[in-house]
């Protein structure tokens, strides 16, 4: 199916506010456009200013007369969180739309974020977990559709509760799988809690399969000798060229999550083609790992433990 195609037959979105982490590129970035290109007014997320403006420039091209602009937000610093989030509550009355989709992949050498958490769990999982509380009161008085963006990785992920923060031992897949997982588990719990509860928020989690994005370059290939990082940039470019699918393609069952009149509370989305590496949007399946909502539910308390921030 064309792009164009897809997104007619996604529900119109006029009038509705959306904040998408991380849409200074890649999934981000796709996923503002389709987000602008259906009506929606789109705050991009992110913490680098430049390319903020850079990546609103380029929607503005591509969408023309859409109604986008950005804010800067460092999911690596709970001050910036709540800083941000006190700058949506001071101007908006509501919040339609929360696309958590912001990451960091493999990092070869253990970071910390600001707050000293790993920084893969930090800026995947304990950032966002702390934007949605923050942003729970905007979002119940809109729409309230939250999407977590998992990935792959999290079918061979387990939580380490004993080391959340992979301090005896570093293991940068192992620690990127975790907090994908944890993605997961956060969207699965959220969407329990909000039917239990009555919140007013929408809670469906999505994947995009493999996605050709700079999240290879920025992460897994930083930091490391130059012959190194070429290998591989190459080595994973020709890997997603071969099974996987563009960043645009990428975004759809993020896209489709958010705006499809068939989207679920509680339902991970992703491609529906072979291993769910590439294809139309459709059901993904949830790993065993995420089965058990004992785990969700210890995540979520250790997470507001861990923010300061609760639900």
């Amino acid at each position: 199916m064309a792009a164009t195609d897809f997104l007619a037959s996604l529900e119109r979105q006029e009038g509705r506010v959306a904040v998408v982490t991380g849409a200074n590129s890649g999934l981000g970035f796709e996923t503002a456009c389709g987000l602008a290109a259906l009506g929606a007014h789109v705050i991009l997320a992110a913490r680098n200013e430049e390319r903020n403006a850079s990546a609103l420039k380029a929607l503005l091209k591509r969408v023309p007369g859409a109604k986008a602009e950005t804010a800067r937000l460092d999911l690596a610093s709970l001050e910036s969180v709540a800083a941000f989030a006190e700058g949506l509550h001071a101007r908006l009355p509501a919040l339609d739309i929360l696309v958590n989709n912001a990451g960091v992949m493999a990092p070869p050498l253990r970071q910390e974020t600001v707050d000293g958490f790993e920084v893969q769990f930090g800026v995947n999982h304990l950032g966002h977990f702390a934007l949605t509380g923050r942003l729970k009161p905007l979002l119940e008085a809109g729409r309230g559709i939250v999407i977590p963006v998992a990935s792959l990785a999290a079918v061979h992920a387990h939580i380490q509760f004993d080391d959340l923060q992979w301090r005896a031992r570093y293991s940068p897949f192992g620690a990127y799988r975790q907090s994908k997982l944890a993605n997961l588990l956060f969207g699965l719990e959220l969407a329990r809690r909000a039917k239990k509860e009555g919140w007013n928020l929408h809670a469906r989690i999505a994947h995009p399969g493999w996605a050709r994005t700079s999240l290879v370059s920025n992460g897994m290939a930083k930091g490391v000798s130059a012959l190194r990082a070429w290998i591989i940039d190459h080595g994973s470019a020709q890997a997603f060229r071969w099974f996987g699918q563009s960043a645009q393609a990428g975004a759809e069952p993020i896209l489709y999550a958010v705006a499809s009149r068939r989207a679920r509370d509680g339902v991970y989305y992703g491609p529906d083609g072979a291993g769910e590496r590439k294809g139309p949007p459709g059901c993904a399946i949830i790993p065993p790992s995420a089965h058990d909502p004992s785990v969700a539910r210890r995540l979520w308390e250790v997470s507001e433990r861990l923010t300061g921030v609760a639900f």
